[in-house]
């Protein structure tokens, strides 16, 4: 009971610091993010041993080496949030454009002016970057935040958030606008869910057990999205050399993230000569390549790779490790087929010098980023100039794809006339 109390009374605390968001002005949002920039570097001690808390806890656990790596803080990564806030304090502020104004035969001018959604609830698993992204997001776009956490990154969250309510307090920010639900009691997600009268928007980040779950049970909109089967099609007219360095970096950059690629697809035209060399390239940052026959007739005379035959389960799998799901196809018909079949929506590349193919792969591929000659690895909301993200939306409304400032806002009309009355 004192769990939900703690739910209820936040709640309505962000409720009401909400409104007199929708009108803050500019600077002071701009001031509170550079004051929470300031905070990561200043109180980073702080905050990293509260993340070897949660990651030693996570390792005796069993945590798998994906979630201990999303949980895991360094210097480095506090410094790269800090850097996102920063780009965020850079952005131009959404709230109050004013755009598709127009004037009427009868003099009314009639336009929509973008305003916050009002208070957003966040709940999430492992990542306590998310802590910061969201937050940091919610304020400059004007609206008030109630962030839960997993259990797993418990003591983390709670040092992050201290540094965002504490900036922003000090800017002049309303009290309530970004509330942390401490209890990790399990309970509280499905209170959260029943909130529709206090919480506008629901965005749920994790697995996909936590996302349907959401997304089946709350009473508010919810975006959901973070599931990425994402692929990488090597076309009969892809520069060889070019792909390899794609394909590698979209596997091996960061392989425990949404954006990583779990299956290749290769033309049978280049296979022969792509594989061996892609194989390579994997075999020394310990990939192991699940092919299918095919693939598995080309490499089978390089025994020192991890190479294992393909399963059916590997289609459509979301690895979030150093395996590839790899495939020979017979043309871009049917790469466009397969990926029609097991992706996700998230993230698709194809990786050729043929204008026609490229065109054809953006205008049939059905995902929220489409990608030719490039790395999935860019689906990210820093990396496309949005400053940070809540969350990658794979659905299609309201928002798709990484969700900055401007997916969080909507907008009223707003009318202005000289004294009109309707006939």
């Amino acid at each position: 009971m004192v769990a939900v109390d703690e739910l209820v009374s936040k709640g309505q605390a962000a409720k009401e610091a909400a409104r007199r968001m929708a009108f803050l002005s500019t600077d002071i949002k701009n001031k509170s993010l550079l004051n929470i920039a300031d905070g990561l570097c200043q109180r980073e001690s702080e905050i990293i041993e509260a993340n070897r808390q949660d990651y030693e806890e996570g390792e005796r656990a069993g945590m798998g080496a994906a979630m201990l790596d999303r949980l895991m803080l360094n210097t480095s990564r506090l410094r790269g949030m800090a850097s996102d806030v920063c780009c965020v304090a850079a952005l131009p502020d959404p709230v109050g454009e004013t755009f598709e104004m127009r004037t009427l035969p009868n003099g009314l001018q009639v336009g929509k002016r973008r305003v916050p959604l009002g208070v957003i609830g966040a709940i999430y698993e492992s990542r306590p970057n998310v802590t910061v992204d969201i937050g940091s997001l919610c304020l400059k776009s004007g609206n008030a935040v109630i962030l839960r956490g997993g259990k797993e990154a418990i003591n983390s969250n709670i040092a992050l958030a201290r540094v965002v309510q504490d900036a922003a307090r000090q800017a002049g920010v309303p009290d309530g606008a970004v509330q942390l639900v401490e209890s990790t009691d399990r309970s509280l997600v499905s209170k959260m869910l029943k909130m529709r009268g206090v919480i506008d928007l629901i965005i749920p980040r994790g697995g996909a057990e936590l996302i349907n779950f959401v997304a089946e049970n709350a009473t508010m909109p919810v975006v959901t999205g973070g599931i990425g089967v994402c692929h990488t099609y090597v076309d009969r007219n892809a520069n060889l050399e070019s792909a390899v360095a794609i394909a590698y970096n979209a596997k091996v950059q960061r392989p425990t993230v949404c954006n990583a690629m779990d299956t290749l697809l290769v033309h049978r035209d280049v296979a022969s000569t792509f594989l061996p060399a892609i194989a390579k390239e994997y075999g020394g940052a310990g990939v192991e390549m699940h092919c299918d026959e095919r693939s598995l007739g080309i490499l089978r005379r390089f025994p020192a790779l991890k190479i294992v035959p393909a399963e059916q389960s590997d289609w459509g799998k979301e690895f979030l490790a150093l395996i590839a799901a790899v495939k020979v196809v017979q043309s871009l018909d049917e790469a466009l087929e397969h990926i029609a079949r097991y992706g996700s929506g998230h993230s698709e590349a194809i990786v050729t010098d043929d204008y026609t193919a490229a065109n054809r792969f953006l205008a049939e591929v059905d995902a929220a980023a489409v990608y030719v000659n490039a790395s999935t690895r860019f689906t990210d909301g820093g990396q496309f100039g949005l400053g940070a993200e809540v969350g990658i939306s794979t659905q299609k409304l309201h928002a798709r794809g990484p969700m900055a400032l401007k997916e969080l806002t909507t907008y009223k009309w707003i009318i202005l006339g000289s004294g009109q009355v309707r006939p």
